[in-house]
Order: structure tokens, then sequence, then C-alpha cells
């Protein structure tokens, strides 16, 4: 694959496939409307990932191990000039590869809905994943050897919320 920076180093950058996830969550513990938001706490209690890594020959797969969460801050419902609710996600869990190795997963994301499709979301009912705009910006950490190179990339995802789980798919943007 051709750098684009060889020919323009202000070109845009590539995204290259890393995996798939889906991560299984639990019924939200709501806290409460807080001066900065709305927030809850999402468990997460496991999930599968599959690899589709393209940055090199390493397969990212394995599952996500229970005991995460996602902190969320919703803020109020039609602040913006769109009508729209924001959602501020804040994941962290550990993915546990089918080599041994362990990463620990810190997930920021951005969820934007209608304010129903929001309220929808909230009670955990389906919604139409082209209703929702989401995000994020996964970080890794590892102490495995044969996944360092995972500390010299920045990711991106997109992702989608079912009523018990997360559809998340990440790239490594080269």
């Amino acid at each position: 694959m051709t750098d684009p920076a060889d020919t323009d180093p202000l070109a845009a950058p590539l995204l290259s496939p890393l995996c798939r996830l889906s991560v299984r969550v639990g019924s939200a513990v709501e806290v409460g409307a807080t001066p900065l938001g709305f927030k809850r706490v999402v468990p997460i209690l496991g999930g599968e990932v599959l690899s589709e890594n393209t940055v090199n020959t390493h397969q990212f797969e394995g599952v996500v191990m229970a005991g995460g969460a996602d902190f969320q801050t919703v803020l109020a419902a039609g602040d913006d000039e769109f009508g729209l609710t924001t959602a501020l996600l804040d994941a962290r869990y550990v993915i546990h590869l089918s080599d041994g190795a362990k990463v620990f997963v810190h997930n920021t994301a951005l969820r934007h809905a209608s304010a129903s499709v929001t309220a929808s979301l909230m009670r955990g009912e389906p919604v139409s994943p082209s209703s929702v705009y989401f995000r994020c910006q996964p970080r890794f950490e590892t102490a495995a050897p044969q996944w360092q190179w995972l500390h010299q990339f920045q990711f991106i995802g997109t992702g989608w919320r079912a009523p018990d789980c997360v559809h998340m798919r990440f790239f490594a943007v080269r």
C-alpha cells in the first residue's frame, strides 16, 4: 500500500481495518441529571472480537472480558441547532486475544441522535443504525510484545447500539 505522504504530506490518511466487536452490555445505572449532563454507567458483560487486520499478519481476535463499563454523559435534548441529543461515551474494558495477550481498551465516542431516538436508546429499545451518528476513538495498551505496534497508530471506529449489545468496527489511521 502506497503511503499518501510519499506524494503529499497533507494527504487524507488511509484507513486499514483492524476488527469488528460485539460487546454485550447490561442495564444502565442512572446517576441522574448533574450540572454537567445526565450521567449513566453501562456495565460491559463480555463480547467477541473478530479480526479484520490488514495492518500486519497478526489476528486481532478474542473476547471482551466482563468487568468493564461505559461511562456516559447525555447532554440536554435539543441543545444544538438541529434538535439533536449528544452523548459523550467513555468505555474502558479488556480484550483477551486468542494468542493469550490482554489488551486494555479506552474508547471515547460521540453519539448524536434526535431526542426521540435517544429516549428509545435510553429505554433499551432497538433503533435504526442509520438514525444515530456514532464515531469512536479507541486507544490500546498492552504488555504483549507482539502487539506493541498498537501503540504506534491512531485508531477510529464506527458503531451502533442494539438493546443489549454495542457493535463496532475499528480502523488504524495510516
